[in-house]
């Protein structure tokens, strides 16, 4: 197997193990019941950890809500997060007064820079019927000269993300959702400006892939030195070199030699993640991301004098009224309107 493309195959856990410029991915699969009236669950939380609850107990977890599931208002420095909304929804509400609701499909990117302070709760509005959520968070490093410019998040809509189809000799499909990057002539729409995906140098890629069954779908070779990694996290198993393998692992790949795979007989989702690495060091606290602990320690202390601009909102855990559609309200004031 010496000229294989298959650098290390790794299995899946709740954090997924990236290559830099990445720092993680946390994949977050929730079969939530029915919603009530306040946009939690309609459901007993008895037996639960309340405010740290990542225990899968009837198919779902609260995280670190205390009503509804999610995350209420913590501080970010130093890096980016791409929020991927695959099914199920997401409230975001910031320390800037920026908030929306996003979600089937949609992306949220945003870059923390120089700190901000964001809640990401998960609203369950369906009342007659479950709530499923789908939710990958990439933590993306900024490097040092961008490490403390100022925050900003974009909204990358459904309907704004291209899609690119490969069909193999014997017709069945492999369809790549293009969220950063580019594949043959699909394009994916610019990301924020400061983030290192905003240089096409970079070759930053972040990709969601559908295998129909069976189906082959080959990944060509790019510059030597790319880092890049496969996450097969929904399917039977995956053919590739010689390898199988099976549902909830990772690849990472030899970005120098083309790849091969052929799935297996279940449709397979996969997530793809490339980029040149920044190569510096990594100092990390939490949700802080430096290149020293001196820094870290600066961080902390910016933190603890100003909360990155304090939290304008009546709590730590905040959702939208239950009858807005998606939307994006930016710090200036712009409004974005989905329905």
């Amino acid at each position: 197997m010496k000229n294989t493309a298959v650098k290390k195959i790794r299995q899946l856990g709740f954090q997924w193990q990236t290559q830099d410029p990445f720092l993680f991915c946390a994949y977050h699969l929730d079969d939530y019941p029915a919603g009530n009236e306040h946009l939690g669950p309609k459901a007993s939380l008895e037996g639960r950890n309340i405010g740290q609850d990542f225990t899968i107990k009837d198919g779902w977890r609260m995280y670190h809500g205390s009503k509804v599931p999610g995350f209420p208002a913590h501080p970010h420095k130093g890096f980016e997060t791409v929020t991927l909304v695959e099914r199920g929804l997401a409230d975001h509400s910031d320390s800037l007064g920026a908030a929306g609701r996003f979600g089937e499909g949609d992306v949220q990117w945003m870059t923390a820079g120089k700190g901000v302070m964001h809640s990401e709760m998960f609203p369950l509005l369906n009342q007659d019927e479950k709530n499923p959520l789908l939710l990958f968070q990439l933590w993306l490093n900024l490097p040092k000269a961008n490490k403390n410019v100022p925050p900003h998040f974009k909204m990358l809509w459904a309907d704004t993300i291209p899609y690119h189809t490969e069909v193999d000799e014997n017709g069945n499909k492999t369809v790549l959702k293009v969220i950063a990057g580019q594949i043959g002539d699909t394009k994916a729409p610019a990301p924020n400006p400061d983030s290192w995906a905003a240089d096409p140098t970079n070759q930053v890629a972040i990709w969601t892939i559908k295998m129909e069954p069976h189906a082959k779908w080959t990944l060509k070779a790019t510059d030597e030195g790319i880092n890049r990694t496969l996450f097969f996290y929904k399917g039977a198993q995956l053919g590739t070199e010689g390898f199988e393998i099976p549902e909830g692992h990772s690849l990472d790949l030899f970005s120098e030699k083309e790849i091969t795979f052929e799935n297996g007989d279940q449709p397979a989702e996969l997530l793809f993640l490339q980029g040149k690495p920044i190569n510096e060091p990594v100092v990390q606290h939490g949700p802080f991301v430096m290149n020293s602990t001196q820094e870290i320690h600066q961080a902390m202390s910016d933190f603890q004098k100003t909360q990155f601009g304090g939290w304008p909102w009546p709590n730590y855990e905040p959702t939208h009224p239950k009858e807005r559609g998606r939307f994006a309200i930016h710090a200036d004031g712009r409004e974005e309107v989905k329905g």
